[in-house]
């Protein structure tokens, strides 16, 4: 990995788009270091301590956005809001034929219209999430100034709001001028951010006894083990060998090659663990809109999926198979390969073209998405098992997760330089 963003560094353009993807995460961590007015940082670091000792799903938003919730920071919402957006666009998609065909058939116009609806639906929820921040923080003993009033509440809603945009403005600053997926990036700066206080909460607790060194250096080695595995799996892929018929058009015979249809095993990388996320947050979510519920059944349902938790656990397995399955149904058509085939003179041996290709297809590809879900499952899982076996390593649970996340985001960027020197390099045929 090394290697490659040396050879990138030496070419040019590629250099000026490392260091403009570096300036804009620069920018977002100063965003989060900017306080919001009307708000005690001293009240909030209390506040969010009892948060942290918990580990429940405020450690996990506060993680997620590099600390920027713990000090009422600017950037507080980082990239929830898109996330949410695209989640419900998506669902759109699926259940409106007329959004799907207007996603395949306009091609890039249609690409540009549903991302136009997706940032304005991510700024409704940006005004959403805030206000919901907003009611936490004033549920808070002295966190929200006292001479704040209306105006204060309309400065602190605003402020999370115009953060939680420009987050998403810069993320396509980078999709258009540097490298990577900008979501992604700043989602991966915010994680790398929180990364050195979850290692500093492990040696806390070793120090005071929660947790003994023996196991803190076994679970740092089942890390880099899992880190290992995750790289592993990630390039793992099913090749599936096509064969094309010869054809003679003209004086020529084209065709006749052997080539493959490349099924990886996780091929929607590390989004089916993001929407997963999101999802479990939502009950979270709505008790914070909605603070009279704390004393309904609600309140239980939020306090059964506390982070960490068996039945967290147990639906985060369920929800990130779910979303490999319906990610991959989004992003890879069987039919529309088999036909493309068909019409290319290609098949697979032993395959008749056409459905019966397709169904083949289907049915590998099911079964290598199978393998890549139980795969994010599992490692999503081990750490909140290791956690409730011993308390000590409730931040560690939560770090298990966004492992997931930093390693997914690191090796796309890293097939994307590959991609972009290839690209460079080729000398192309009129040479």
């Amino acid at each position: 990995m090394f290697s490659v963003f040396k050879n990138a560094w030496k070419i040019q353009d590629l250099r000026k788009k490392l260091l403009f993807t570096a300036f804009i995460l620069v920018i977002f961590r100063l965003g989060c270091e900017i306080p919001v007015p009307f708000l005690d940082a001293e009240a909030m670091d209390q506040l969010f301590a009892g948060y942290s000792a918990d580990g429940n799903i405020f450690s996990y938003l506060n993680i997620m956005s590099g600390g920027a919730m713990e000090q009422a920071g600017l950037f507080s919402l980082s990239i929830s809001p898109y996330i949410n957006a695209s989640i419900i666009m998506q669902l759109l998609m699926v259940a409106i034929p007329r959004l799907e065909r207007l996603m395949k058939e306009d091609g890039e116009r249609g690409r540009k219209i549903m991302e136009k609806w997706t940032r304005y639906l991510a700024i409704a929820f940006s005004f959403l999430l805030g206000f919901g921040y907003y009611t936490i923080l004033k549920n808070a003993a002295g966190v929200v100034s006292a001479d704040a009033g209306v105006f204060g509440a309309l400065v602190i809603v605003f402020s999370f709001a115009v953060g939680a945009a420009l987050v998403m403005w810069l993320g396509e600053q980078i999709n258009d001028m540097g490298i990577g997926n900008g979501i992604s990036m700043i989602l991966f700066a915010g994680i790398i951010a929180g990364i050195p206080s979850t290692v500093w909460t492990v040696i806390a607790n070793v120090r005071a006894g929660a947790l003994h060194w023996v196991i803190a250096i076994a679970v740092a080695l089942l890390l880099l083990v899992m880190i290992g595995f995750v790289v592993f799996v990630t390039n793992g892929e099913r090749r599936i060998p096509v064969q094309y018929a010869k054809q003679v058009k003209g004086r020529k015979m084209y065709g006749g090659q052997n080539t493959n249809i490349p099924l990886k095993v996780n091929m929607v990388g590390v989004l089916p663990i993001i929407f997963a996320q999101s999802f479990v947050m939502l009950p979270a979510t709505i008790l914070n809109f909605f603070p009279g519920l704390k004393k309904t059944w609600f309140a239980g349902v939020v306090n059964a999926l506390e982070v960490g938790g068996w039945i967290y656990t147990l639906l985060m397995f369920l929800l990130i198979i779910f979303f490999s399955y319906f990610y991959t149904v989004i992003s890879f058509n069987p039919v529309e390969v088999a036909n493309n085939l068909k019409k290319n003179g290609g098949f697979i041996m032993g395959i008749r073209p056409g459905k019966p290709t397709a169904d083949f297809i289907t049915k590998s590809l099911n079964r290598v998405t199978l393998i890549g879900a139980l795969f994010l499952g599992l490692i999503s899982a081990l750490p909140n098992i290791a956690a409730m076996i011993n308390p000590g390593l409730s931040s560690v649970a939560i770090g298990g997760t966004t492992l997931l996340i930093v390693v997914g985001v690191a090796l796309e960027l890293v097939k994307t330089l590959e991609s972009q020197m290839l690209m460079r390099h080729y000398k192309g045929f009129l040479e």
